[in-house]
């Protein structure tokens, strides 16, 4: 059985075999890569997309609240604004 020694030596030894191996193939694979985005004529684009473009579509709620002295509307959405807090809603209510 080999000893810690031996075994750390190894293991030194594999860890730089495995980094010559992982750098050699990353070349050849850039250079497999770098051809065929010459000969499809490629961009960054085509290959990883424009990027994110997700964008949430929020609704838009109507108001069904409506302040007669200044005309402000609220959704019934959310915190009340203080011109509606603690009345009677129904009196504010949009027909």
């Amino acid at each position: 059985m080999p000893t810690y020694k031996e075994l750390l030596e190894q293991r030194a030894l594999l860890e730089q075999q495995i980094k010559q191996a992982h750098t050699l193939e990353n070349a050849d694979a850039i250079e497999k890569v770098k051809a065929l985005v010459a000969d499809f004529g490629l961009t960054a684009d085509d290959i990883f997309g424009a990027g994110k473009t997700r964008t949430k579509t929020v609704a838009k709620v109507a108001p069904k609240f409506r302040n007669p002295l200044t005309g402000d509307t609220w959704t019934g959405r959310g915190k009340p604004p203080k011109w509606i807090q603690n009345l009677d809603r129904d009196q504010f209510l949009i027909a």
